[in-house]
């Protein structure tokens, strides 16, 4: 009679680790309401970062726009000349795909840029090669990685989309996910826009007239819901980053890779690969900040100057004082003693 076989025991999930990567804005060509596709068709946009994100366990971006092949745009605008509409061909998502993307938001104000017809044609585009995507309300993504199962939930604070301004389904929702998943990441599409939008305001923010939610309540809520990593996007500008409750908190990511139709110029072209090395529990070990720029009309490289680690690092302690984070020259960051951190009220905003 054979013997049985010896299961092998589960490590505990302390002494396992995840290694994700993580960047902002991502549009790497339109094709209406003129063609302003790139002249290889987009296949080395992201070419110099690729070593980077392929290198993480799982990496994450905001796609702005939708992939589509045709189509109505589901808005209207006064003034063509200044429509800001991003439609790609469905198969530039093969572009995501083989710079290492493994998850892609659809939580954004371009996600409905050619109706929900181009939502779900994105979905559809994602997920035939492999990907995952959240976004549309409901909409969440669930992955293994290792002996870990990781929730990527994308909030927005646009219609049809997880909506953030809804903060308390928001919270009751990841901890629904922290109770059913070893890992959940939270990514948020919210706060004012533009190049003096930089600094975080601890308050609701507008953006001509929207609300555009308060993202320190929003990513603190989430947290003590059981987040166990917060990116934001949104601002087109990186903001500061923190370590609140043993989890990084990153308050936005700005434009990583954004052909025309977006502003790169000035800090608005500065942007980071931000990789983060969780533990099973998800609790921040270390990270890395890789600055990138991008210099039209090719796609983001390495910046040597390190700006958007200089910049973030400047954020950080100008917006917390004490981040709860070291920023090294090279990019490194490491969690340091913070002291008392302002608990997250529960005030209703």
């Amino acid at each position: 009679m054979d013997e049985p076989q010896a299961v092998p025991p589960i490590p505990r999930r302390s002494r396992l680790q995840i290694n994700i990567a993580a960047v902002g804005d991502m549009m790497i060509g339109t094709d209406y309401p003129q063609d302003h596709l790139p002249d290889d068709d987009g296949i080395s946009f992201l070419t110099a970062v690729t070593e980077v994100i392929s290198a993480a366990d799982i990496a994450f971006g905001n796609l702005e726009g939708v992939f589509i092949d045709g189509g109505e745009p589901g808005k209207k605008c006064s003034n063509p000349a200044a429509c800001y509409l991003f439609r790609s061909p469905t198969h530039y998502a093969d572009h995501y795909l083989s710079a290492g993307f493994d998850v892609l938001s659809l939580a954004n104000n371009h996600a409905r840029d050619f109706g929900e017809e181009g939502r779900t044609t994105s979905m559809e585009a994602i997920a035939a090669r492999g990907m995952h995507h959240s976004g549309r309300e409901g909409d969440f993504a669930t992955l293994q990685a290792g002996d870990l199962s990781v929730a990527f939930l994308a909030y927005a604070v646009t219609k049809n989309s997880n909506m953030m301004l809804d903060y308390e389904l928001a919270f009751e929702t990841v901890e629904h996910f922290a109770m059913t998943h070893d890992i959940v990441v939270v990514s948020f599409h919210g706060g004012a826009e533009g190049a003096d939008a930089s600094h975080i305001p601890f308050a609701e923010e507008e953006y001509y007239g929207e609300p555009r939610g308060d993202v320190v309540w929003f990513a603190r809520g989430v947290v003590d819901a059981g987040a166990d990593l917060v990116v934001g996007h949104g601002p087109h500008v990186v903001r500061a980053v923190e370590r609140y409750k043993e989890r990084l908190i990153a308050y936005s990511l700005g434009n990583f890779a954004t052909y025309y139709g977006i502003s790169v110029a000035g800090i608005k072209g500065i942007a980071p690969i931000l990789t983060v090395t969780l533990d099973g529990n998800g609790v921040f070990i270390e990270g890395k900040i890789t600055s990138t720029a991008q210099r039209r009309p090719a796609g983001p490289s390495i910046d040597n100057k390190q700006r958007a680690l200089n910049l973030m690092r400047g954020l950080s302690i100008d917006d917390f004082g004490n981040p709860g984070l070291q920023f090294l020259p090279d990019g490194k960051l490491l969690p340091i003693d913070r002291g008392d951190v302002p608990q997250h009220d529960l005030r209703q905003p």
